[in-house]
């Protein structure tokens, strides 16, 4: 049985706190000694295959010399990155369904608690991704082919549920709450999409 809602926020809060420690910050990136500017064309090059081209760039760039100019690790980024947006997104709509509970209309209500069980549930299939891809320079062609497949999998059942979250919204009467979650929900989803789209063209490359 999955934990209550006001019993993990602060597991998320932490958890996103700790992934984002794993993603090297800009002033880190600067110590790798091989860093050039073809990483950042790298980036920009990878990013031209996904939906949103900046969004993508501009999250990712800021890593590009610990990317250096491998996919592998252009990849693992990009859903790290995808992940602590979920993981934020999740506890945000977490607090604010508490607050929704008291006096707010019922399909407000309702529509929050769908949203983040929505990004709860994407939480642990990006995760899973991101598992996967950690391990995927230990294996063979066969086990490569089966990772990644589930990475793909993942990953798009991950945007499916963050979708599911915007659209349990459209019933819902226009107003403050439904605006806010709705946009930054828009947000997350662009980086979940970008991330498998990276995927998927890391995929393509590797698989003849």
């Amino acid at each position: 049985m999955k934990p209550q809602p006001s019993s993990i926020v602060s597991l998320l809060f932490a958890a996103g706190l700790f992934l984002l420690r794993l993603v090297p910050s800009a002033a880190d990136a600067g110590t790798f000694p091989n860093a050039t500017a073809d990483c950042s064309e790298f980036i920009r090059t990878s990013c031209v295959i996904t939906l949103y081209p900046d969004v993508c760039y501009t999250s990712l760039s800021r890593y590009a010399n610990a990317i250096q100019q491998d996919p592998a690790s252009l990849t693992r980024v990009a859903i790290t990155i995808s992940l602590a947006n979920a993981r934020r997104m999740a506890a945000y709509v977490s607090n604010l369904s508490h607050v929704a509970d008291y006096g707010a209309d019922h399909r407000v209500s309702s529509a929050l608690h769908d949203c983040f069980t929505n990004f709860d549930d994407a939480v642990d299939e990006i995760r899973g991704s991101l598992k996967q891809m950690r391990q995927i320079n230990d294996v063979d062609a066969p086990s490569f082919r089966f990772q990644m497949s589930n990475v793909q999998t993942w990953m798009s059942a991950a945007l499916t549920d963050q979708e599911t979250c915007t659209d349990g919204f459209d019933d819902v009467m226009d107003g403050p709450i439904k605006k806010d979650v709705c946009a930054k929900a828009e947000k997350v989803k662009k980086h979940t999409s970008n991330a498998l789209a990276l995927v998927n063209s890391f995929v393509e490359k590797r698989i003849p």
